[in-house]
């Protein structure tokens, strides 16, 4: 029998430094950088109210992290693959969703959040 989800993670492919917000946000704005996983919960400037209310509705918590601000067992679970989603159990970190498994989402919230719905379920 597998463990229950007690938490959801997401990494995100960018750091959390202002400097680093503002090279993602111009980056991300001339094409030189891309996190999908950014593109899934964030409009231009802040969090989508999409993605918020999806956050909210979930049986477990679904927490975010940059690259530079995870915990160090998320980091040592991912091995530098970024942007990833994984699941913590109660038998630890599992990766569930990679870089080229968000991007078939193409930026789409709705259909994200369907998907991590259904994954719970």
């Amino acid at each position: 029998m597998t463990s229950p989800v007690v938490e959801l993670i997401g990494v995100y492919d960018a750091d959390s430094t202002l400097l680093g917000e503002i090279s993602y946000w111009v980056g991300a704005r001339f094409g030189i950088t891309h996190c999908s996983l950014c593109e899934l919960t964030h409009g231009l400037f802040t969090k989508k109210a999409e993605w918020k209310q999806c956050a909210d509705s979930l049986a477990v918590p679904f927490r975010l992290f940059h690259r530079d601000d995870a915990p160090d067992d998320v980091l040592i679970a991912l091995a530098g693959e970024f942007p990833a989603v994984l699941q913590r159990t109660t038998e630890g970190l599992k990766v569930i969703l990679i870089k080229d498994e968000l991007e078939r989402f193409h930026g789409r919230t709705a259909d994200f959040a369907e998907w991590i719905t259904k994954y719970l379920a």
